[in-house]
């Protein structure tokens, strides 16, 4: 890393974030990851896995005055997709129509995506900067899953600018509603299977009195 480029990291560690981190003891752990070059920069196989995985993940925004916005997007597993090294996609579905999103992102192009696997107690945060697209069908179609029931309107490109990880410290850990029905379900069958080879048995030595 050249002594004028700054490390990806300063994408949030501002001056004042960094007086902060001196003021509290941690500025020193940070400025050696800052050698390094600070945040990732390019999806990770590893991320791109994660990203697969999700079924939602929190959206922010701002306008061009910096009022700022979080909006919850879900979708099916993987509507979140990975487009190439550094860039991120996804259909962008009918809600309340309020496009507060949206119309942010046509005067203010920065964006954070913050990503929660409360079952693996996992988080990750990625920086960028995004663009609505209106007017490519054929990406549009290819980011939409055809068995999911929803409207898409148009599609989000998230160019990354950095991504960091954190700790699961103070995650709660819940699991989805589904993976805990499939659970039950595998631990009923585990039952019945049981029962069974026991009245089996039970019959068998039943007989050989």
């Amino acid at each position: 890393m050249s002594a004028v480029q700054k490390p990806a990291s300063d994408i949030a560690f501002t001056q004042s974030v960094k007086a902060l981190q001196s003021r509290y003891g941690s500025r020193a752990s940070y400025a050696r990851m800052e050698r390094d070059g600070g945040f990732e920069t390019e999806i990770s196989e590893e991320l791109a896995g994660f990203i697969g995985e999700q079924t939602s993940f929190f959206l922010a925004t701002a306008s061009a005055d910096g009022q700022p916005y979080i909006q919850h997007r879900g979708g099916p597993k993987g509507f979140l997709r990975v487009l190439g090294p550094a860039r991120l996609g996804f259909a962008d579905f009918r809600g309340n129509r309020q496009y507060i999103s949206t119309g942010n992102l046509g005067e203010n192009p920065k964006v954070q995506l913050f990503l929660i696997d409360y079952a693996t107690r996992r988080r990750i945060k990625i920086w960028g900067t995004a663009r609505v697209v209106e007017d490519d069908p054929r990406l549009l179609a290819e980011l939409v899953s055809a068995d999911y029931a929803a409207h898409p309107e148009r599609v989000i490109l998230i160019d990354v600018l950095a991504w960091d990880a954190n700790c699961p410290q103070h995650i709660p850990q819940r699991f989805e509603a589904a993976d805990v029905a499939e659970a039950l379900a595998l631990k009923d069958r585990r039952i019945a299977e049981l029962e069974a080879a026991l009245a089996h048995a039970m019959q068998q030595q039943r007989a050989a009195k």
